[in-house]
């Protein structure tokens, strides 16, 4: 089977090819014969209905500062002419990237896009998992001042986050003595119009958090993300270095829990953080730890992602 794939991405300039997922992905389609293109996600458009993108011609090769080669210039029709479409941007998960997903949804019926556009929109990383609330660490989302200042007076040590982040980015320890509580809240009012996310601190913190790929539904590998001395974020963005290490009875259960609903919204590949024995993040947009996980256990998880991909390829075609 010889596809035409569509890598919806940042710019190809910018992966670190030693750690980037979307980078082996496209080496593992690129392997197996099928045709790449890429293209950035505000080069999409809807025209009557039809969807194109101007795209270019994609070549990759794991050769550092020489990773790729992009053709000239084209439109193609992502309804007609591609076969898969890889939505692989990095959030911030705002109204651009709603849009998109909104874009997409024209062609699923006649051209696989994962994850499902319309089920990544349903489902952002840190709200998805509050219908779980029995896995997840005590969770406050909210805008109101006054309850996440009571909510931190209930439970004294606690982390706040923006709502639709990434990375790692602005997340912040509120320890015993609730320094700075009161500046942190204005930043997040001033930079946010959204609610944010408090969350009962969970001690293992500092021992780093786990990250397992599930596709299909399916846990198909994981590492542990070690955080740098002094730091309580275990995030690879914000330096966390990874670790090998096995599922727990307590996090297959939490696989096996949440499996249903991902099959259910045909969210094909996704990557779930779990911290100590709680689930905090379902991430579905646009998921990382495939080359980190390949190289401490070896295995080819993108051929995996290939093989089901394929397969959801030929069901879609009939």
């Amino acid at each position: 089977m010889s596809l035409k794939v569509a890598i919806q991405m940042d710019h190809i300039k910018d992966v670190k090819i030693e750690k980037d997922s979307t980078f082996v992905l496209a080496l593992e389609a690129q392997k197996r014969g099928h045709t790449l293109y890429h293209y950035l996600a505000p080069q999409l458009s809807l025209e009557n209905g039809e969807v194109f993108a101007r795209a270019q011609r994609l070549e990759v090769r794991r050769e550092k500062g020489n990773h790729y080669t992009l053709g000239e210039e084209e439109i193609i029709n992502l309804g007609e002419d591609i076969d898969v479409v890889l939505m692989r941007q990095d959030p911030p998960f705002d109204m651009s990237y709603i849009t998109a997903t909104h874009i997409l949804d024209h062609i699923t019926h006649k051209t696989f896009v994962s994850n499902n556009p319309s089920e990544v929109r349903n489902a952002p990383e840190k709200l998805l998992v509050t219908y779980f609330p029995d896995l997840t660490p005590e969770t406050l989302i909210s805008a109101e001042k006054h309850a996440i200042k009571a909510f931190y007076a209930k439970h004294g040590n606690i982390i706040l986050k923006p709502l639709y982040g990434n990375g790692g980015e602005q997340v912040y320890h509120i320890d015993e003595t609730g320094k700075n509580i009161n500046a942190l809240l204005e930043m997040f009012e001033a930079f946010y119009r959204e609610p944010i996310i408090a969350q009962k601190y969970i001690p293992e913190a500092s021992k780093g958090d786990k990250r397992i790929i599930l596709i299909d539904g399916e846990p198909a590998g994981a590492v542990l993300r070690v955080p740098v001395k002094g730091e309580s974020r275990a995030n690879f963005d914000a330096g966390g270095s990874g670790v090998k290490t096995d599922l727990t009875p307590r996090e297959i259960e939490i696989c096996e829990r949440i499996k249903p609903i991902l099959k259910e919204r045909e969210l094909v590949f996704t990557g779930i953080d779990i911290l100590g024995d709680y689930l905090t993040e379902i991430n579905v947009t646009s998921p990382t730890g495939l080359q980190q996980i390949n190289a401490l256990n070896g295995v080819c998880l993108e051929a995996q992602l290939w093989d089901v991909f394929e397969e959801k390829v030929r069901k879609l075609k009939g």
